[in-house]
C-alpha cells in the first residue's frame, strides 16, 4: 500500500514537514511517499544489521526511513519515484525467497537507472542456473543474464570482459546444467597454456604436472558446482575432459558442451582450429579478456580477430561484459576502470615504453632495467 503527496501543500494529507514552494516546478517539489511492507518481508528487505537499508540510503538521493513495516521516502518527485521502484523490486525478490544483499541493492539501482534496460531486476536476479548443497548459482547483473540467455539461444557464444565478471564461471554452470539435463553427453574444458611464451618444458614433473597450473581455475569451478567425489570418476570416464588447447587439433566434438577459457591468448590460427572442432549436437562458449594478452612477439590475439571476422554470422553471439558486471570484491571494478583509463591515456601518447601487450611490456621493462 502506497500513499504519496506534495509536502507543504495544505490540501495534501501528507504534509507539514519541509516545503516545495508553490512557484517551484514539478521536478523540484518535495514529496513524501509511504510504503507498507508485509511483516514477513521486512527483515529480508532491511538485511542483517540493516545493511541493505544503509546501501539504499547511500546510493539513492531520496531520504528513506523505516519504522515498523512502513517505509517513508522523502525528496524530489523523480527521486522518490526511483526509490519506490527500487523498493518494489527488492520486495519482489524477498517474495521469491531470495536473500537480498547490498550487492543486489546496487545492481537493482544500476538496472533501474539505465535508460536502455527494460528487464525487471527481480527477474534478472532470481534466475537460477544450478543449486548444490544450498548454494545457488545465478547471474547477478543484467549483462550476465543476457550472457546466460545467449548461451541458451546460440550454438557459439563469445563472452568478452574483464576479470571477475563471471564469464567463465557462468559458462561452467551452464555446461554442468546441460550435462545434468542430458542435453549433452560430455563437457570439454580447454585453455591455451600461455605464460610469457608457453615455456612448459621448464616446469618440473610429467606433462600433466606441467599443464595442471594452467587448468587449475577450471577444476576449481567444477568443484563449486559438482560433488567432489564424482569429479574423478567423470574425468576418468571422459564425461568431463580438461585439456590444453593443443589437444583439440584434429578432433570432431559431438554432443558436447565445449568451453575455451582465456581465449585472448590464442593466435588467429588456434582460434580457427578450435571453432572448426564443432560437431553435431554441441555448443561452444569462448571466454576472454582482450585487455590481458600474454602472446609473445606481438602476435595478434585470436579472440580480437574472431570479434572482427564472425560478427555477422547467424547463431554466433558476442556478449560484452564490463567493469559494472564485476562480482568479486568491490575494488576489482575500480581496479579495472583505473587500468582502462591508464591504458587509454598511454595509447594516446605512443612511445617505446607502452607496447601493445603484457609480454611486450615485460620485455620493455627488462630492457629498461638493463
Amino acid at each position: 500500500m502506497k500513499n504519496s503527496g506534495e509536502i507543504g501543500n495544505p490540501n495534501n494529507p501528507v504534509s507539514g514537514i519541509g516545503a516545495g514552494g508553490n512557484n517551484a516546478g514539478p521536478a523540484a517539489r518535495t514529496v513524501r511517499s509511504s510504503i507498507e511492507l508485509a511483516p514477513e518481508s521486512v527483515f529480508g528487505f532491511l538485511g542483517s544489521a540493516d545493511q541493505n537499508l544503509r546501501q539504499l540510503e547511500k546510493l539513492l538521493p531520496a531520504d528513506i526511513h523505516v519504522r515498523g513495516n512502513t517505509v517513508t521516502i522523502t525528496g524530489k518527485a523523480g527521486d522518490v519515484a526511483l526509490a519506490e521502484r527500487v523498493i518494489e523490486q527488492l520486495v519482489a525478490l524477498t517474495g521469491r525467497n531470495r536473500v537480498i544483499t547490498p550487492e543486489a541493492v546496487r545492481h537493482t539501482i544500476s538496472m533501474l537507472t539505465d535508460e536502455g534496460v527494460s528487464e525487471s531486476p527481480a527477474e534478472v536476479l532470481s534466475l537460477d542456473i544450478l543449486s548444490r548443497r544450498g548454494k545457488i548459482i545465478r547471474p547477478k547483473t543484467l549483462n550476465q543474464k543476457r550472457y546466460v540467455d545467449a548461451i541458451d539461444a546460440n550454438t557459439i557464444v563469445f563472452g568478452i570482459g574483464p576479470a571477475g565478471t563471471g564469464k567463465t564461471y557462468l559458462a561452467m554452470a551452464k555446461a554442468v546444467q546441460a550435462l545434468q539435463s542430458k542435453q549433452v553427453t560430455r563437457i570439454i574444458l580447454t585453455r591455451p597454456a600461455v605464460e610469457a611464451g608457453e615455456r612448459l618444458g621448464f616446469l618440473p614433473g610429467t606433462l600433466n604436472d606441467k599443464i595442471d597450473p594452467y587448468l587449475r581455475p577450471l577444476y576449481d569451478a567444477l568443484h563449486d558446482m559438482m560433488d567432489p567425489e564424482a569429479i574423478p570418476k567423470l574425468l576418468a570416464s571422459g564425461v568431463i575432459e580438461v585439456a590444453p588447447l593443443a589437444y583439440m587439433r584434429g578432433r570432431s566434438l559431438n554432443d558436447s558442451f565445449i568451453i575455451l577459457d582465456e581465449a585472448q591468448n590464442t593466435t588467429a590460427e588456434q582460434m580457427k582450429m578450435f571453432l572448426t572442432r564443432l560437431g553435431f549436437g554441441s555448443r561452444m562458449v569462448v571466454t576472454g579478456d582482450i585487455s590481458q594478452v600474454d602472446l609473445p612477439n606481438g602476435q595478434r590475439s585470436g579472440l580480437r580477430a574472431a570479434a572482427e571476422i564472425l560478427t555477422d554470422i547467424d547463431d554466433i553471439h558476442f556478449s560484452e561484459l564490463t567493469s559494472a558486471d564485476v562480482v568479486r570484491h568491490r575494488l576489482v571494478s575500480d581496479i579495472v576502470d583505473a587500468y582502462d583509463r591508464f591504458e587509454s591515456e598511454t595509447r594516446a601518447v605512443p612511445g617505446p615504453h607502452y607496447p601493445g601487450n603484457r609480454a611486450q611490456r615485460r620485455a620493455a621493462d627488462r630492457a629498461d632495467r638493463r
